[in-house]
């Protein structure tokens, strides 16, 4: 069933940042896919942001990346909005050209890579202005953000590039990585009264910015249980009791994410029947089934589904 949003609600909320599925031979495994995209909808995610880092998208070609978003794009048939970054080149001229192609697949938002703007030892200048070079570039009517991508290496936004993003009225959407409330304070002060959204990457302080006007999730723990940050966000005001509580388990859970993720992730999506393998580009998963790590994600899940009927969730 397709959500009634206001344009002004379309970024908000809980925004997976999706996995890719890949057979044993490291293809694209499309009929997992179709079944991950299903079990994000029935959790009641408010939207999906396709060929991002979870996705492993530095690992795609940019054939291979523009069919994944199509493919998602056409399964989710309007039911939520799609962004979908898939912004790995080098070059500014490469990039156009890769994120033109990108803006052609449906998508509502077309989500830039903040560590792509410069390189490494270079200012934020340098970032500002192909920023704007690249906005200038690109179709005004798709939507804009952009993600603090941690690989292949974090470049953090200033404040003068969130403030130029909010004034824009071209950005819309932000994945916050910086995992500081203060600076999420910041952020949020520099785009009030603008289209710009924050969605915020860290569980460990998404209540505390929610309460401070926060208005998104995106991180990878909703690849194990987007059903509880849905209720979080759509409750943490009516019921703040529960929220703190949920809010503290789920801070506690997002820890796991350092259990070799995203083989974790998927080590989980096949357990449930979504993937017919854990298979990934990123990292080898050869070993993973033998570590410590399957048992850990396993009592972290049961945890929280006890957590679930404690409190009436």
């Amino acid at each position: 069933m397709m959500q009634t949003r206001t344009e002004a609600q379309k970024y908000t909320g809980i925004w997976p940042v999706m996995l890719t599925p890949f057979s044993e031979r490291r293809e694209i495994d499309w009929g997992s896919l179709e079944k991950l995209v299903d079990w994000y909808l029935d959790a009641g995610v408010h939207g999906l942001f396709a060929a991002c880092q979870s996705s492993e998208m530095f690992f795609l070609s940019d054939g291979e990346a523009r069919q994944l978003v199509r493919f998602i794009v056409e399964k989710v048939d309007g039911r939520v909005p799609v962004v979908a970054s898939g912004h790995t080149a080098s070059g500014i001229s490469q990039q156009q050209e890769q994120l033109n192609a990108m803006c052609e697949t449906g998508i509502d938002g077309q989500i830039l890579i903040s560590n792509r703007l410069a390189l490494a030892g270079e200012p934020d200048s340098q970032v500002l202005a192909s920023l704007q070079q690249l906005t200038a570039a690109l179709p005004k009517e798709i939507d804009l953000g952009i993600y603090e991508c941690p690989y292949p290496f974090k470049r953090l936004l200033s404040d003068e590039v969130v403030a130029w993003c909010a004034s824009s009225g071209r950005y819309t959407f932000i994945k916050d990585t910086c995992c500081s409330l203060p600076v999420i304070e910041r952020r949020l002060s520099l785009s009030q009264g603008s289209r710009l959204h924050l969605a915020n990457a860290n569980s460990q302080t998404l209540l505390a910015s929610l309460q401070a006007g926060c208005q998104a999730y995106s991180g990878v723990m909703a690849n194990f249980h987007p059903a509880l940050y849905v209720w979080l966000f759509e409750h943490w005001r009516a019921e703040p009791e529960k929220a703190a509580q949920l809010a503290d388990y789920l801070s506690t859970a997002a820890l796991v994410e350092n259990l070799d993720y995203p083989v974790c992730a998927k080590f989980y999506q096949q357990q449930i029947g979504n993937f017919s393998s854990i298979a990934c580009r990123s990292k080898n998963s050869q070993s993973y089934p033998e570590s410590f790590y399957p048992e850990t994600i396993n009592s972290m899940l049961r945890l929280g589904e006890m957590l679930q009927i404690h409190l009436q969730l």
